[in-house]
């Protein structure tokens, strides 16, 4: 029978002619060197060039990757070696190494040689830890030596082809070859060694267009492949599977079976003469060179052929050798260190070997027999000692639930049941079969439809128009998984409809199955465990379905193969390709919970939950969170920053502010400010802005409560933490130019500075300007000088800043009346209704306003009403009322009118109201102020509309800038918390009020 083996190719690069291909081991990269003297690297996943570099103008017979170094060595017809750095296309070193054209070169597995063939009939090799010194010269040949390969069982041996018509066996050290192989009747071209251990062969192509494979312990020739028209030019053992590949001058590409030496298949590309073959080992990947580009295959599927039994023992094929290893080997102290994910430390026994290359391997249900599927062949072992126990012509091979009986497809559309080894049932079907599944039921796959068929009686129960991939039968037989191309369904298998049926259709009983549920998954390997469906996808995720829900157990970053679960570790394992065992963590109480909570069978989720393990209840809350029960959530996890965000989501600041504290992070009190500001909590959002030293949302909320107070210490705090911005604006804010100034003049903004105090203190332009003159002149003097020289003093050139004496005046004015607090049943006109000029007119006519020799204003002891005449008077028109103004502001303001919280009592309220505003409105009672750590007071302050962010009072004010106004109040919202149901992280649980019904 043929050898099942899919061929893709993965890319097709048109380029110059060939001469040598390499794959790297890790990356997913093409090396190909040209005639035309340059190297190709591809990204054969991706199909795009990655790198391009010129060697030289000759070709460039020979390139390879060295890893481990980051280099690629080439050789070419100049007779030089080359090494470059793949990542920066540096050249490293080059050196002439032989005197004619070099055709072969190989890197050392494990030592730093590279070893270098010739037209020049030497073989040298090369070690690059000595400078590239030249370690040994190997001489023999009697013409062009044209490759080399190194024995991968012994890395001190290696052979060589050569167009002397011999192939020449070499060992380190000596300088004469071991033996040499003749037989082939012109030269030849190439070489390999059988990578497996249970044949010494090599096999050579010459240009008598023959392929020989021989048997180097006894130098004797063991077959001679005939096929090719032309000179053999290539020549490969797969490394990974029992494929000889052999090209030829002909185009052809030929895949020979290893064992049986059968033709398998031809490839022809039209890329016309092929000069190059490597195989990659480790994965199924070929890369081809020929006349007119390369091209790069993947042949049969990486999955590896292995299986596990119920008590945790594994067998898999290793070539033709099948291997045992043992979970329950590792130690009761291993497996607890063993995190998710990591190789497990697992002993590797060797069993003995097939008579066939096993393409699957499959225990029976009681583990008793193993069964080997491969080449057309299956053989059915006993799992303990590989003792044969049957044996015949298959496709594929099938258990039942029963482990006497099995199914082997022989055909397209022929199946034969067996029980207790022996014929029991033959189904002939009438469609093309492309596969069977076993399980309670025997499983016929076609293209576009389901065969369900009975073991012991083999008739039809049911027939599902479906295409399907994968059936996979949970131990109970009640739950089945069809996987497609896209997605699958999962279906509820009734035996007591079936048992009972009557009414037999030609598709089978309707009632035998029932749909339960469609996801759109791609499923590549899968099982049960009870009602929940275990599978990965080919994302690399390993996902269980749960009552119709996906929950991801791991996101991998390789294609896995599930192998089984094993409850008393709790734990999942998986197989990647190079037989790698990994282990991931799932309890079997926590998926016995989620399946009553998506039953909503809440009460036996609620005694499930007590049996899950501390630190397994955090995935239970997500579980939760993602059906919509967060306050159950918030009670069962255990993750600080979980419990947070579901607390925010749930508006319990309190507990949110206590977890906030614990964890001290900044996120966190950011997310529980907004938290805070949504629900109105704004003594709470200005704690945890300053905690979180989010100066912009203290300077809004200082704005829009209107504390001068916290404005005060965020002006100084946020000058300390350098936030210049909102320190400059809080000064402004507060109507404190002179501290606005001196910020500016600290951080060297000196022309800002003198422009604003040319427009709000013109007294302090005569020091700012000296400053700026200053440091001017300190810079270089082609530039600067001219600048500083062109700075007009206002004392000095009078003339050019016209008014500026009336502006110190005015300026003196505004600073006094400033001082003059403003009643709240005063409205004062916005900053661009005033005429500052005609208030001072008014006043100096008025004799409420002198000024000194040195032009300071002076207030005299005017009558009240006066006083609040100067410093509001009417405006034309006032839409909108400015903020209260500070000390040494350059414009009067008035302060806020206070406003007055309503609280839930209207009778309470309205008594409050009349004796506040009462008669004698000037007399406003000014709380006392308990400031906390951010010199905000306890209680909301409140700011008047303005027609800008304009000034608050200052600190020494008599008027008031905050109002009383009730304590925020704890959140009243009916929420789950920890002492209504126990201490959750003690693992205390009141399962009584752990009400999901009410929540649902």
């Amino acid at each position: 029978m043929p050898l099942r083996l899919d061929v893709k190719r993965k890319l097709l690069a048109r380029s110059d002619r060939v001469k040598c291909v390499d794959l790297h081991p890790t990356e997913t990269w093409l090396l190909a060197a040209l005639y035309n003297g340059n190297v190709h690297i591809w990204n054969y996943e991706t199909q795009t060039l990655v790198k391009s570099f010129e060697v030289c103008d000759v070709p460039v017979r020979a390139a390879k990757f060295v890893p481990r170094k980051s280099w690629v060595v080439t050789g070419s017809d100049d007779m030089h070696i080359r090494i470059f750095n793949y990542n920066t296309l540096e050249r490293v070193h080059q050196f002439e190494a032989h005197s004619d054209y070099l055709r072969s070169l190989v890197v050392h597995p494990t030592l730093p040689y590279v070893i270098s063939s010739s037209d020049d009939m030497l073989v040298k090799m090369w070690d690059w830890d000595n400078k590239w010194a030249m370690k040994q010269s190997f001489e023999g040949h009697t013409h062009y030596v044209m490759q080399i390969a190194i024995n991968p069982k012994d890395n001190n041996t290696f052979a060589t082809a050569s167009l002397d018509k011999t192939v020449k066996v070499w060992q380190f050290g000596s300088n004469v070859p071991n033996f040499t192989l003749e037989g082939h009747e012109k030269g030849v071209n190439c070489v390999d060694y059988y990578h497996g251990g249970e044949k010494p062969y090599i096999i050579s192509g010459a240009d008598d267009h023959l392929v020989k494979i021989w048997d180097y312990q006894n130098k004797t020739c063991v077959q001679t492949l005939d096929g090719h028209a032309q000179n053999v030019s290539s020549v490969c053992f797969h490394p990974e599977l029992p494929l000889i590949i052999t090209g030829s001058e002909d185009s052809t590409v030929r895949l020979w079976h290893a064992n049986t030496y059968r033709l398998e298949t031809t490839l022809n590309y039209g890329l016309e003469r092929v000069w190059c073959i490597q195989a990659q080992k480790g994965a199924n990947t070929v890369a081809i060179g020929y006349d007119e580009g390369s091209v790069t295959l993947k042949l049969g599927r990486e999955e590896p052929a292995v299986s596990m039994d119920s008590s945790g023992k594994i067998l898999w094929a290793k070539h033709s050798e099948i291997q045992q290893a043992n979970l329950k080997t590792i130690s009761a102290e291993e497996s607890e260190a063993i995190q998710d994910g990591e190789r497990l430390p697992l002993s590797v026994k060797d069993l003995g070997s097939s008579e066939i290359y096993p393409q699957t391997l499959a225990h029976s249900s009681n583990g008793r027999f193993v069964v080997a599927c491969g080449d057309g062949e299956y053989i059915v072992y006993t799992a303990m000692a590989l003792r044969n126990k049957d044996f015949g012509q298959g496709l594929e091979f099938v258990w039942a639930v029963d482990p006497n009986m099995f199914a082997v497809r022989e055909s397209a559309t022929n199946v034969k049941i067996k029980k207790n080894f022996k014929d029991h049932k033959s189904i002939r079907s009438d469609m093309v079969l492309e596969g069977i599944s076993g399980g309670p039921l025997l499983a016929l796959r076609s293209t576009n439809s389901l065969c369900f068929f009975d073991w012991e009686s083999a008739v039809l129960v049911r027939r599902i128009e479906i295409t399907s991939k994968n059936i996979y039968w949970s131990d109970n037989g009640e739950m089945v998984a069809i996987c497609g191309d896209e997605s699958f369904y999962v279906l509820k298998y009734n035996a007591d409809a079936v048992a009972n049926a009557t009414d037999v259709t030609e598709d089978g009983i309707e009632d035998a199955f029932e749909v339960i549920g469609e996801q759109t998954e791609v499923v590549k390997t899968g099982f049960w465990i009870g009602d929940c469906f275990i599978f990965t996808t080919a994302l690399n995720r390993i996902n269980y379905y749960v009552g119709g829900e996906i929950v991801t157990i791991a996101h991998v970053d390789r294609p896995l193969y599930l192998l089984g679960y094993m409850a008393k570790e709790s734990r999942v394992y998986a197989v990647d390709k190079d037989l790698n065992v990994i282990s991931y963590k799932l309890i079997l109480s926590v998926l016995e919970y989620q399946t009553a909570v998506m039953r909503r069978d809440f009460d036996s989720a609620d005694k499930v939950l007590a049996t899950i393990p501390k630190e397994q209840r955090t995935r239970v809350a997500h579980f939760l969170e993602k059906q919509g029960f967060k306050k159950q959530a918030l009670a069962v996890s255990q993750d600080p920053d979980h419990r947070f965000d579901l607390a925010v989501a749930l508006g319990d600041l309190k507990t949110a502010y206590d977890l906030a504290i614990q964890m001290d992070s900044e996120e966190k009190w950011k997310a529980l400010s907004n938290a805070a500001t949504l629900k109105s909590e704004l003594m709470l959002a200005g704690e945890c802005l300053g905690r979180a030293r989010d100066y912009g949302g203290l300077m809004l909320l200082a704005t829009c409560a209107g504390s001068a107070p916290l404005l005060q210490k965020l002006s100084v705090e946020s000058a300390a933490a350098e936030s210049h911005n909102i320190s400059f604006l809080s000064s402004l804010l507060l109507g404190d130019i002179d501290s606005c100034l001196d910020k500016l003049i600290a951080t060297g903004r000196l022309p800002e500075a003198a422009f604003l105090a040319r427009t709000h203190a013109p007294s302090r332009v005569q020091s700012i300007l000296d400053l700026w003159k200053n440091k001017a002149s300190s810079h270089s003097e082609k530039s600067s000088k001219k600048i500083g020289e062109s700075l007009a003093d206002p004392v000095k050139y009078e003339n050019l800043f016209p008014g500026f004496a009336e502006s110190l005046k005015r300026e003196s004015f505004i600073r006094e009346i400033s001082k003059i607090p403003v009643p709240a049943n005063v409205r004062v006109p916005s900053v661009a209704n005033r005429n500052v000029e005609q208030e001072l007119e008014e006043a100096v006519a008025s004799g409420v306003v002198s000024f000194t020799e040195d032009g300071q204003a002076v207030l005299k002891n005017a009558p009240p009403s006066e006083k609040q005449q100067l410093k509001a008077p009417a405006p034309p028109q006032m839409a909108r009322q400015p903020s209260p103004a500070r000390e040494s502001s350059p414009v009067p303001v008035r302060e806020p009118t206070p406003v007055r919280e309503p609280t839930p009592e209207p009778a309470q309220y309205e008594e409050e109201e009349e004796e506040e505003f009462g008669d004698n409105q000037e007399e406003i009672h000014v709380p006392n102020e308990e400031e906390d750590a951010f010199g905000t007071s306890k209680t909301p302050d409140v700011v008047l509309e303005t027609s800008r962010p304009d000034i608050v009072p200052p600190r020494g004010s008599t008027a008031p800038d905050v109002v009383s106004a009730p304590a925020p109040q704890e959140v009243q919202e009916d929420r789950w918390s920890d002492d209504d149901f126990g201490d959750a992280e003690n693992g205390d649980l009141n399962m009584d009020d752990l009400n999901l019904d009410e929540e649902d």
